[in-house]
């Protein structure tokens, strides 16, 4: 997203969330007796180093804003995100470490404090930054340490430990004994803890280092410094973390494609010790067995799936797999997950390269979204709202979602899969120009990401570089990323740079929609980001009056009747222009960022779902947006006011421009000949329609500058344009009534006011003609027998 000029630089972390209260309320219910570490000393002032302070930060006279969401007080440290988090490879015995840790910022080079009681606690896995964590503050470097027990029935087993994100480096100690270490913010990982191990309580220590935005790694939209279109860092375990136990020969990952034309899954299961081992694997519907076949481990096994039900957002349906390790006839590993049968290509339609969804075009209609929260900062507070924003886009008839320079838990996907929802993944940008070291790291980091996210059938679409932002050799990454996944479409980069190879030529068009680039033969046409309209709810901001978007609206009426037209030039352009990819910004507000459908909080819907899922709706699916009348093509009528009070007054022109003048049977031959119009097929778009004067064949009504007149065609587009006019139901919702929508102004209409006619919205400016008073009304007309035959 472009940075909008001249804004207010929010306040600092202040102003978060969670009241005092509700912070000591998670202090106090510590889990008891963690092995043999102490509980926490009082919290003390913060150190010097701190990227940011809690309260005593606020700016002078600032108010804090108890900014929660419905699951905020659902936390505690009894089911911090209790869930399994890895559903498409997961093993029955497992032990989650989420909870109360202790905690500590520290300094570099400092030695790691085995034994030591550490100052603070924290909630894991919120952000040390998070209101929900119990710091608030955030810092370059921190400890973690907490004790854990190793369960009886695990004996004779190893035992793994799974991160599932740190950001950004973690270095990992058991017992005193280093255990591994990991660079990357947003991928999980994995280490052999069984030699670390002891009978009793066991001490985990990790150590991390956070340098946020100063340090040249993949950040997304963090920063030290958070303004404008950018946010609070989120430092430290921000993923679950848990042990589960295996045998030597163990599945490490499972690499699934499907084949739809083959009827068939392409299973890898990534394995270690696994040497002589044999991989069996089982595809199931419900109870049915619906196809098996046994292989190598580290190869393809395919598998029969005849007759596939195919996943799609209108039928996301997911098949359950087993994947066994067999040894001399028996059984040592065994994990269990899911799967859909799906392809995702191009192919040309009607002359224009669209993307295809098993085999069937598709137009990907979806928002921006962030993934930050008011409470949890990078971390949904509960399992219920990770899955909230992916059912909004549902509720409110989207098929896509762009997950924006941000990677989710495991579970997001989950929920995508489940809920029928096509992600647009993005890798997390750089920040500034990457040095060499910066360039490896975002390419390993990259690798990461598409590697353990290839198996979720809900994306279909990989972006590694949004506008700019560090971006590097977009060609060859592009090229390189398509080679890690042929199986999905690649976006080079989205907005401004375009790398000219890849699947899709993305625009970014604020407020848009705008002129998107075209289609090519090779490439499809997007729509990356459009829209920014920003309503600011009181009582549901982040901070209070520094809330902001690309344009400003009054209400929840304007801001959907601007969403609509939006949605109905979009149409325009997937009809016109070969588009079929966009994404508005955005599902919920973040920040300071007031343009979403939902407040922050997300306790708040800003527009009517119904009018905004029936649009996306009809966009998706090929109908009109808005909705459409038939009228008679080239015939003559005359259109009458419904307006109470005046539904004796017809639309004429009078010295070019347009007014409502009372006709009836006795009126002057001229003024009948005025109020008469041939309806012929609109100048810009076939299935619209143009108004012809009766008496000045060759010239129609069109609007410039808002004042409705009628004109020549003077051979451009714009004249095409503005003399266009689509028509949708009246509406004032009276029977027969039909209002003319502008074919270029999508969210105005011919209108009259004070008997002149005029292009106009509801309340969008200070104009006079814009005024909301009896708009649908003025704006809604009877097609009625013309006065002239």
């Amino acid at each position: 997203m472009r940075s909008p000029a001249r804004l207010a630089a929010p306040p600092p972390i202040l102003r978060r969330t969670l009241s005092l209260l509700l912070l000591s309320g998670l202090l106090a219910m510590l889990l008891p007796g963690v092995g043999g570490l102490a509980h926490a000393r009082p919290s003390p002032a913060a150190s010097p180093d701190a990227k940011a302070d809690t309260q005593a930060d606020a700016p002078p006279g600032a108010q804090a804003a108890e900014l929660t969401t419905p699951w905020t007080a659902e936390v505690s440290p009894d089911n911090a995100l209790p869930e399994y988090p890895r559903p498409q490879m997961t093993r029955q015995d497992w032990k989650n470490l989420n909870g109360t840790w202790q905690w500590q910022p520290a300094a570099e080079g400092e030695q790691p404090p085995f034994g030591q009681t550490l100052d603070r606690e924290i909630l894991v896995p919120y952000p040390e930054e998070s209101a929900l964590s119990g710091i608030r503050e955030s810092h370059d470097r921190m400890w973690y340490r907490r004790a854990f027990t190793v369960p009886q029935d695990w004996q004779g087993r190893q035992v793994q430990l799974n991160f599932g994100a740190v950001d950004w480096k973690a270095d990992v100690w058991v017992n005193g004994t280093k255990v591994g270490a990991h660079s990357g913010g947003y991928d999980s990982f994995t280490l052999d803890v069984t030699d670390a191990l002891r009978a009793g309580d066991n001490e985990l220590l990790v150590g991390v280092h956070d340098p946020t935005d100063g340090g040249g790694q993949p950040v997304g939209k963090q920063r030290d410094n958070p303004g404008g279109i950018f946010y609070t860092s989120a430092s430290g375990i921000w993923q679950t973390v848990w042990l589960e136990p295996t045998a030597a020969a163990h599945v490490t990952r499972l690499d699934t494609e499907p084949d739809v034309t083959g009827e068939r899954l392409a299973v890898t299961a990534r394995t270690a010790g696994a040497t002589g081992t044999t991989v069996r694997v089982t595809a199931r519907d419900g109870d049915r067995v619906v196809g098996s076949a046994t292989g190598a481990p580290g190869e393809p096994v395919r598998v029969p799936v005849p007759d596939p039900h195919l996943w799609s957002p209108d039928d996301p349906f997911l098949y359950d797999l087993d994947v066994a390790l067999e040894q001399g006839g028996r059984q040592v590993d065994k994990v269990t997950g899911y799967f859909g049968m799906r392809s995702i290509g191009k192919a040309v339609v009607d002359g224009v390269l669209r993307p295809v969804l098993n085999g069937e075009p598709v137009f990907q209609q979806g928002t921006l979204d962030q993934g930050y929260w008011p409470d949890g900062i990078y971390t949904a507070p509960t399992d219920d709202a990770l899955r909230f924003d992916l059912q909004a886009h549902k509720d409110l008839g989207f098929n896509t979602v762009r997950k924006h320079v941000k990677v989710e838990p495991d579970r997001y996907y989950y929920w995508a899969d489940r809920l029928g929802l096509m992600v647009i993944q993005d890798m997390p940008s750089m920040d500034g120009e990457p040095t060499q070291d910066s360039r490896t790291q975002f390419e390993r980091e990259l690798r990461a990401m598409v590697d353990q996210h290839r198996s979720f059938p809900s994306i279909v679409n990989w972006v590694p570089f949004n506008e700019g932002w560090g971006q590097y050799d977009g060609a060859r990454i592009a090229d390189m990323v398509k080679g890690w996944d042929s199986s999905r479409l690649v976006t080079g980069a989205s907005g401004w740079h375009d790398t000219g190879n890849g699947d899709i030529v993305d625009s970014h068009v604020y407020v848009g929609p705008g002129r998107p680039t075209p289609p090519s033969s090779t490439r499809i046409s997007a729509l990356g980001e459009y829209g920014g309209l920003g309503l600011v709810v009181p009582g549901h901001e982040w901070s209070p009056g520094d809330g902001f978007g690309y344009e400003m609206v009054d209400d929840e009426q304007e801001l959907t009747d601007r969403y609509v037209g939006l949605t109905v030039a979009v149409q325009q352009l997937q009809r016109g222009q070969g588009l079929s990819q966009a994404i508005y910004t955005e599902i919920t507000d973040v920040e300071n960022e007031a343009n979403g459908l939902w407040t922050y909080d997300r306790r708040e819907l800003k527009v009517d779902a119904a009018r905004v899922k029936e649009a996306n709706r009809a966009l998706i699916e090929g109908r009109r947006v808005g909705g459409s009348v038939d009228l008679p093509r080239d015939a003559y009528r005359s259109l009458r006011v419904t307006t109470p009070g005046f539904t004796d007054r017809y639309l004429r022109h009078y010295d070019a421009l347009g007014f409502t003048e009372p006709v009836d049977a006795g009126s002057p031959d001229l003024l009948k000949q005025d109020a008469t119009w041939k309806i012929v097929p609109g100048l810009a778009d076939p299935s619209c329609y143009s108004l012809e004067s009766r008496n000045y064949p060759g010239e129609y009504l069109r609007h410039q500058e808002s004042r409705v007149q009628r004109a020549a065609p003077d051979g451009s587009l714009l004249f095409r344009e503005d003399a266009t006019w689509c028509a949708v139901p009246g509406l004032s919702g009276t029977a027969d009534g039909v209002s003319f929508r502008s074919y270029n102004y999508p969210q105005k209409y011919l209108r009259h006011y004070d008997t002149e006619l005029w292009l106009a919205g509801n309340g969008g400016s200070t104009a006079p003609y814009e005024t909301r008073a009896s708009f649908a009304d003025d704006v809604t007309w009877a097609v009625e027998n013309p006065w002239a035959g």
